[in-house]
């Protein structure tokens, strides 16, 4: 990739020629076809002005959109080379703040031994463990470690602190990184409660919620067997959105069960693994965004499926019944140690039913809708300037070339964050 910076520029706008292929998830975006939610256009351009996406479209017509946009010349232009483009990836689920290692749990599961959800407890007693510098650089690893491979906007849980003083601690330095941070208490219940979930559950929703609300944006529970019954994940949602924050919910991961007909309910933003789904909870997903308004989103992580060896969840079925679809990571050290969306990518149109163009939207503008974000996961104009350039000519290859590094420059806010050795 070549790149000239004007004279006299300051770096604060940025054209990006030579694109190849350019995936704005911007229907109407011109140079794309009126029927493609994608909004691919070829041959195309994209100019960033500061951290915002100023103007995309066919290269030919670039110098007038320069024009409009700006009045002025950019001040850097950059050369793609004619590879791919596509949004910054979205990861609206990850486990980031946590210390140990459970690789012997997966060559055991490896092995033939089942996933239950009990395996959080080992994660537990070592993040309690460790120091807030132990956590901090963790986190900060896998941050960047998802960075490199074109992830720039990320939500981060805790849940594996599990009392009030380690909750807090996990929340608070993961807003360090992120502003999208979920108050994960009602993880599993911890050893200490063992016997006295319901006592748990008031601990969770009383002093714990009160002392990390001013730290998160959004409240979880994990609604499973083994974790939390539907009574006590409805107590410790509703407790979370009197106190402000957002619904997600994790369920049906390891059964069928009343999770996700409880996030619809509810209202949530996203409901997350739907492993196991009836046609009513499949109905009830589609029918949540009747009218326009936000619905739930059903949250993929096939990463978990690939860690686990549980069945795959069907895209294909929730796609086709007019439900919105996001892929994750679930990055977290016990049921899928992954940071890679474009592995996530991969593995969901391998194993679940979608194409190519179906799982990079998932992963970029449908982990947005995940967030409630209208601001990333899309190239339009007046959306955050986080894209990905791949070393690719299409993003075909996300899944045609499975864990090939892609990312030849990353891109957020305007800025280059991250770039590949060999561009």
């Amino acid at each position: 990739m070549r790149e000239v910076v004007h004279p006299g520029g300051k770096h604060g706008a940025t054209l990006i020629l030579g694109i190849g292929e350019l995936t704005t998830n911007a229907p109407g975006t011109p140079g794309a076809t009126d029927d493609d939610p994608t909004g691919v256009v070829h041959d195309a351009a994209v100019l960033l002005d500061g951290d915002r996406v100023a103007w995309t479209g066919p290269e030919r017509d670039a110098a007038d959109g320069v024009e409009e946009a700006l009045g002025r010349a950019p001040d850097r232009t950059v050369d793609a080379g004619n590879r791919a483009v596509i949004p910054g990836f979205v990861d609206s689920h990850t486990h980031l703040v946590f210390a140990g290692d459970r690789a012997a749990e997966f060559e055991a599961r490896m092995a033939g031994r089942p996933y239950a959800a009990g395996g959080i407890a080992g994660t537990v007693a070592a993040t309690r463990a460790a120091s807030d510098a132990e956590l901090l650089a963790g986190l900060r690893r896998l941050v960047g470690e998802a960075l490199a491979q074109g992830t720039t906007t990320l939500e981060v849980k805790s849940g594996y602190g599990l009392t009030v003083v380690d909750e807090v601690r996990s929340v608070r330095l993961a807003r360090e990184m992120t502003d999208e941070v979920t108050f994960l208490g009602a993880h599993v219940v911890p050893p200490e409660f063992e016997g006295r979930p319901d006592e748990y559950v008031d601990l969770v929703c009383g002093e714990m919620l009160a002392a990390c609300a001013p730290h998160a944006r959004w409240v979880d529970v994990f609604c499973e067997t083994g974790a939390f019954s539907l009574a006590q994940a409805r107590r410790v949602l509703l407790a979370g959105a009197s106190a402000g924050l957002g619904v997600r919910v994790h369920a049906n991961q390891l059964g069928p069960g009343e999770g996700v007909r409880l996030a619809v309910e509810l209202g949530a933003a996203s409901v997350d693994h739907c492993t196991y789904l009836s046609d009513d909870d499949v109905a009830a997903l589609a029918g949540s965004w009747a009218g326009g308004g936000p619905g739930t989103v059903a949250t993929l992580l096939p990463g978990v499926e690939f860690s686990t060896r549980q069945p795959y969840p069907d895209a294909r079925r929730l796609l086709d019944a007019g439900a919105v679809v996001a892929l994750a990571s679930d990055c977290n050290p016990g049921s899928s140690y992954t940071s890679s969306m474009p592995l996530c990518v991969a593995l969901a149109v391998r194993e679940m039913g979608m194409t190519v163009a179906e799982a990079v939207w998932a992963a970029t503008a449908g982990g947005a809708r995940a967030l409630r974000r209208a601001d990333v996961g899309s190239l339009a104009p007046g959306a955050r300037a986080d894209l990905v350039v791949l070393d690719a000519p299409s993003r075909v290859h996300l899944a045609y070339r499975p864990g090939v590094p892609l990312a030849a420059r990353v891109y957020r806010a305007g800025r280059e964050v991250a770039h590949s050795s060999a561009r």
